[in-house]
C-alpha cells in the first residue's frame, strides 16, 4: 500500500471500522509490496501530498484503536495484518531515512500475533510470506528459513511459491544443506522456466548438487543453464556479446564448474550423453565449446595430452561439424609446440583423412572444406618428405609403403603441381619395387600417357606391361587372373597405338591376340589376332594368328569359319608334326560340331551326314567313335527304330571298348521295344542289370525285363514263356530282397505263375514267403506290402477251412458239432489274423469269408444228421430247435456281409464287396437285390 493512501485513512474522522473497510478497498488483494528478492533492490518513490503528509504513527494508532475496541469483528484478521504491514513499513522508512539497519521486531511480533489468534484465516499464506521477508531482512535467518517451509509445506498451491521455494534453497544453500537446497531448487523448477527465478534456481540447483559430489546430475542443470544463454548462437558468434555483465558471469562460471565436473569425471568421454535427448538440437550450437572450456582447464593444469586428445575427440564424435577441423588444427598445434613429435605427425594423417578430397566433411560443409584444403596440401606434403626420407634410410618396406601412400595422395588431390609428372615417376618405381604391381602398372600408364612428351614415357609404357604380367603370373589360376591380363591386353594395345615404332611393338600385339583368346574373348581375339597378319609377321607368327582366328571361329559357334582357318594353320605347319596332327584333330572337332549344330536346329539328316564325313576326311580322329554312336542317337531320335538298333550293332562290334558302350543296351533296349521285340529288349535289361550301373538302375532294369518275359507270355502263353517270366522274377528275388514292396510284390507274382504252371507246391510256397517277408519287413511294410500280406494270409486258410469242412455233423452228433464248431473258430481266427493290418482289401476279403463261413454252419446245422427213432412230433420239435439254433450264425452272416456292404461309402467296391451284395440278395432279396443291380449299373458306368 502507497504511504499517501494510508495517511489518508488514518485522518479521515470516521469510525474505525469504517476506516478499516475504507482502507480495504482501497488496497487490492495482491498488494504491490516488495518481495524478498527485490528488497534490496527497489526503491520507492513516494508522491508529493500537498494536502496530508503521510503519518504511519497514526495509522497504526487508529488501527490499535479498532482492534481494541472492535474484538469479535470479522474485519480483525485483515486489521491486524495491515497493522503488521505499517509496522513493516514504517521500519522500512526509518532505516532509509536514517541508514541504520531496520528493526522488525514489532512487525514480525504482529505477524505472529496474526498467526496465533487466526491461524487459519484465508490470507495466512501473504501473513507467512511477509513474516519470512522481515525475518530474512531483520537477520533471524534460521527463523526465515522455518517459516518459509511452513509457508510451502501448508500452503503448496501460494502465489509465493516459488519465490518461498528459491529463498528456501537460498537460505539452506547458505547453512550448507545442499542436499535440502537442491530440492527447494528443484521444486522452483517443477513450474517450468517461465518463472523469473528459473535460471538461477537451475544455476543453483547444480551447484548444490556439486557441492554433493553428484557431479553427474550436477552436469544436467548446469547444460540447461547454458542452453537459456547460448543455444541461439550461430557458428561463428561470440558466446558472451549478446550478454549483460551479470549474464556474462553466470556463463563463465557455469564453463568453469561444467569443465571442473567433466574433468572429475571421465573428462572428455562424458560429454557425449549430455549432448542427447530431447535437448541435442538446441545444444549443437554450443557443443564444441564444452570441448575447448574442457581442453584450455586442461592447459591450464598442464594436463597437455589430455586437452589435445579432448579436442581431437570432438572431431571423431562431430566430424562433419563446422568445427572439427578448426579443432583439430588446434591438436596438431598443441602437440607440436610441446614437443610430441610422433603424435603430431598422426594427427596429421587423420587430418588429410578427415579433410581431404574423398572426405565426408567435403559433402557436408564444401565452404569449410575449402578453407581447410591450405592445411591439408602442406601436412600431405609434410608426410610424404617424412616417410620418403625415412625410406631412402632404411629401405624397409613399410616405410616406402607409406612414402608411396602420402606420394598418391599428394598427386590425386592436387594435380596441376610443377613437379607431378617426376613425382608420378618416382611413385610409380616405389610401388614397383615394392611389389604392388597393380599400383605401379597405373601410375607407369599415367606418367606414358597423360602428360605431356618426355624422355622415360615409352619405358613406362613397357614397365606397365611388365607390372601387369608381374600381377597375372603371380595371381596363377586365381579368380583375380583374369582381369589383370585383360588390364594387360589393354595396355599392350595403347602402347602399339602411342608408340607403334617401337621395337616391340609387333610381339606385344601377338601376345595380346593369345591372352584374349585365353581369357574367353573370342572375337576381340579374332580382330587382333587378323590385326597381326596385317603387320608382316614370320611364319610361325603367321601360323599362331590363323590358330587364334580358328579358335575363335569355333569358341563362337562359327564351326565352319573355324574348318577354313584350321585348313589354312594346317598348310602352314610342317608335315607330319605333332603340330599337324592336332590341327587335323581341331578341324575334324570343327566338322564335329557342325553335325551337332544341324541336330540341334532340328536338321537331323544334316547332322548324320556331317557325322559321316568326319570318318571320311579325319579316319584317325579321336571323334571317329562318337561320330558313329551319334548317328545310331540321331536315327533314335528320328525313331528309325532297325536302322538305329543296326547301327547300335555296328557300333558295339566296331568299338568294344569304346567308353560309351554303357549307353547301348539301353538305347537297344529302346530300339527293341518299340519293335516289339520283347524278348531281345528283355536281354539287354538283363544286361544293364548285371553291368556297373547305378544300383537303383540296375534293379529296376531286372524288374522291367522280368516283365518282358511276363508280357511274352501274355502274347504267346506257352511253357517256355511262363518258365522266363518265372526266371526273371526269381532272379529279381534273388538280387534285390529290398526294397520290400517289389520283392514282395515279385514273390506274389511267383506264386500265380508257379500255381498256373501246376506247381502247388511251389507256388504255396511263394505265398509263405509273401507273408514272411511282409512280417518281418518293419518299417519297411507298405499299404501294398500288407495287402499282399494279407491275401497271403488268406490263401494260407485253405488247409484249415478244408479240416472244418471235412467235420460231418452225423453220429455222434455232440462230438462232431464240438469239433466242427472248434475248426470254425480256428479258421475265424486265421481271417482275423490276414485282416489285422487293415489293408482294404485283405479286411473286405476277410470279412466276406468270416460271413460265409457263419453261413455255412448254420446250414450245416440244419442239415445235420437227425436221431434214429424220433417221433414225428419230437422230429418237428428237434427241427425247430436246430432253427433256432442255426439262426444266430444267419444272423451274424448278414451281420458281417452288411458290413462289407457299408465299405461302399468309404469308395471300397472290389470283388469281396461285390460277393457280400451278392449273398445280401439272396438272403435279404426286397433290400439288397435292387441295390445290387444299382451297385452294378454304376460298376458298369465306370
Amino acid at each position: 500500500m502507497r504511504r499517501a493512501e494510508i495517511t489518508r485513512c488514518s485522518l479521515t474522522l470516521v469510525a474505525a471500522a469504517v476506516l478499516l473497510t475504507a482502507c480495504a478497498s482501497q488496497r487490492p488483494r495482491d498488494d504491490n509490496q516488495p518481495t524478498l528478492a527485490t528488497l534490496n533492490s527497489v526503491k520507492v518513490e513516494v508522491a508529493p501530498d500537498k494536502g496530508i503528509q503521510p503519518d504511519e504513527q497514526r495509522a497504526i494508532a487508529a488501527y490499535r484503536a479498532f482492534l481494541e475496541g472492535a474484538k469479535n469483528a470479522p474485519q480483525r484478521p485483515d486489521a491486524m495484518r495491515r497493522l503488521a504491514d505499517l509496522e513493516m513499513d514504517l521500519a522500512d522508512r526509518k532505516s532509509a531515512d536514517s541508514g541504520a539497519a531496520p528493526d522488525y521486531k514489532t512487525a514480525i511480533a504482529q505477524y505472529q500475533e496474526v498467526l496465533k489468534q487466526h491461524p487459519n484465516s484465508p490470507n495466512n499464506d501473504r501473513v507467512l510470506y511477509q513474516l519470512a521477508r522481515a525475518q530474512e531482512v531483520g537477520g533471524d535467518l534460521e527463523g526465515a528459513l522455518k517459516t518459509l517451509s511452513l509457508l510451502v509445506g501448508r500452503y503448496p498451491d501460494t502465489v509465493h511459491r516459488d519465490e518461498a521455494q528459491f529463498r528456501r534453497g537460498e537460505l539452506l544453500f547458505a547453512a550448507r544443506d545442499y542436499v535440502a537446497a537442491g530440492d527447494a531448487y528443484a521444486t522452483v523448477l517443477r513450474g517450468g522456466i517461465d518463472t523469473p527465478f528459473a535460471e538461477r534456481a537451475l544455476y543453483m540447483r547444480g551447484w548444490s548438487l556439486f557441492k554433493q559430489g553428484k557431479l553427474e546430475d550436477a552436469l544436467h542443470p548446469f547444460f540447461q543453464v547454458l542452453d537459456l544463454k547460448l543455444a541461439r548462437l550461430a557458428p561463428g558468434d561470440d558466446e558472451l556479446a549478446h550478454l549483460s555483465r551479470a549474464e556474462r558471469e553466470l556463463v563463465e562460471d557455469t564453463w568453469r564448474v561444467t569443465s571442473i565436473s567433466l574433468s572429475n569425471l571421465q573428462g572428455a568421454a562424458s560429454i557425449k550423453p549430455y549432448m542427447q535427448g530431447p535437448n541435442a538440437k538446441q545444444r549443437l550450437a554450443y557443443e564444441h565449446r564444452v570441448y575447448v572450456q574442457l581442453a584450455e582447464l586442461y592447459l591450464r593444469q598442464d594436463r597437455v595430452k589430455d586437452a589435445a586428445d579432448t579436442l581431437a575427440l570432438f572431431a571423431r564424435e562431430r566430424p562433419l561439424a563446422a568445427q572439427a577441423p578448426v579443432l583439430l588444427s588446434r591438436v596438431i598445434d598443441i602437440q607440436e609446440k610441446h614437443g610430441f613429435a610422433t603424435l603430431a605427425l598422426e594427427s596429421k594423417k587423420d587430418f588429410v583423412s578427415r579433410y581431404g578430397r574423398t572426405s565426408e566433411f567435403r559433402k557436408a560443409n564444401a565452404e569449410g572444406w575449402q578453407a581447410a584444403q591450405p592445411f591439408v596440401k602442406a601436412h600431405l606434403a609434410e608426410l610424404a618428405q617424412h616417410h620418403h626420407a625415412l625410406a631412402q634410410k632404411s629401405k624397409s618396406k613399410p616405410d616406402v609403403q607409406e612414402a608411396v601412400r602420402w606420394y598418391r595422395e599428394y598427386l590425386v588431390a592436387f594435380p596441376g603441381d610443377g613437379d607431378a609428372a617426376q613425382n608420378h615417376f618416382l611413385l610409380a618405381e616405389l610401388l614397383y619395387e615394392d611389389g604392388q604391381l597393380a599400383e605401379a602398372a597405373t601410375n607407369y600408364e599415367k606418367v606414358a600417357y597423360d602428360y605431356a612428351a618426355h624422355p622415360k614415357a615409352a619405358d613406362a609404357g613397357y614397365s606397365a606391361l611388365l607390372s601387369y604380367a608381374g600381377q597375372a603370373k603371380a595371381a596363377a589360376a586365381g579368380p583375380g587372373r583374369g582381369a589383370l591380363q585383360t588390364a594387360g591386353v589393354e595396355s599392350a594395345l595403347r602402347f602399339a597405338t602411342k608408340f607403334p615404332k617401337d621395337a616391340r611393338a609387333a610381339s606385344v600385339v601377338t601376345n595380346a591376340s593369345e591372352t584374349l583368346l585365353a581369357l574367353g574373348q573370342a572375337e576381340r581375339a579374332s580382330t587382333v589376332a587378323r590385326q597381326a597378319l596385317t603387320l608382316n609377321p614370320n611364319a610361325n607368327e603367321r601360323r599362331t594368328a590363323w590358330t587364334v582366328v580358328a579358335v575363335s571361329a569355333f569358341d563362337r559357334g562359327l564351326f565352319a569359319e573355324a574348318e577354313t582357318a584350321y585348313g589354312e594353320a594346317l598348310a602352314l605347319a610342317p608335315e607330319r608334326s605333332a603340330q599337324a596332327a592336332d590341327l587335323a584333330e581341331r578341324r575334324a572337332a570343327a566338322i564335329y560340331k557342325q553335325a551337332e549344330a544341324a541336330r540341334d536346329g532340328g536338321r537331323t539328316r544334316d547332322a548324320i551326314g556331317h557325322w559321316q564325313r568326319v570318318a571320311q576326311l579325319a579316319p584317325q580322329a579321336s571323334v571317329r567313335a562318337a561320330a558313329q554312336y551319334d548317328v545310331a542317337a540321331a536315327l533314335l531320335s528320328l525313331k528309325d527304330w532297325p536302322a538305329a538298333s543296326t547301327a547300335l550293332e555296328a557300333f558295339r562290334r566296331d568299338h568294344p571298348n569304346h567308353e560309351l558302350q554303357g549307353d547301348v543296351p539301353a538305347k537297344l533296349a529302346l530300339a527293341y521295344t518299340e519293335q516289339k521285340r520283347w524278348t531281345q529288349a528283355a536281354g539287354e535289361l538283363e544286361r544293364i542289370a548285371a553291368g556297373k550301373a547305378d544300383p537303383e538302375i540296375r534293379r529296376s532294369a531286372l524288374w522291367q525285363a522280368a516283365e518282358l518275359h511276363e508280357k511274352t507270355l501274355a502274347e504267346n502263353g506257352n511253357a517256355a514263356t511262363r518258365a522266363g517270366a518265372i526266371r526273371g522274377y526269381e532272379r529279381y528275388v534273388q538280387a534285390w530282397p529290398a526294397p520290400l514292396e517289389p520283392a514282395v510284390e515279385a514273390r506274389w507274382r511267383l506264386a500265380r505263375l508257379t500255381k498256373a504252371d501246376g506247381q502247388a507246391a511251389k507256388s504255396l510256397a511263394w505265398v509263405r514267403q509273401v507273408r514272411e517277408s511282409d512280417l518281418k519287413g518293419g518299417s519297411a511294410r507298405t499299404e501294398r506290402t500288407k495287402t499282399l500280406s494279407a491275401l497271403a494270409a488268406l490263401q494260407l486258410t485253405e488247409p484249415q477251412f478244408e479240416a472244418y469242412r471235412k467235420v460231418a455233423l452225423v453220429e455222434p452228433l455232440a462230438r462232431n458239432l464240438k469239433l466242427k464248431k472248434a475248426k470254425m473258430e480256428e479258421v475265424l481266427k486265421a481271417y482275423a489274423a490276414a485282416a489285422q493290418d487293415g489293408a482294404a482289401e485283405a479286411v473286405t476279403a476277410a470279412t466276406f469269408q468270416s460271413a460265409a463261413l457263419y453261413a455255412d454252419f448254420g446250414k450245416a446245422l440244419l442239415a445235420s444228421q437227425r436221431p434214429k427213432g424220433l417221433k414225428k412230433l419230437e422230429l418237428e420239435q428237434y427241427n425247430v430247435m436246430l432253427e433256432e439254433q442255426a439262426f444266430p450264425f444267419e444272423e451274424k452272416a448278414i451281420e458281417l456281409h452288411e458290413a462289407n456292404a457299408k465299405r461302399t461309402a468309404q469308395g471300397l467296391w472290389d470283388e469281396w464287396v461285390r460277393k457280400s451284395f451278392a449273398a445280401l440278395a439272396q438272403i435279404k432279396p426286397v433290400r439288397y437285390g435292387k441295390l445290387e443291380r444299382s451297385e452294378e449299373a454304376i460298376d458298369a458306368i465306370r
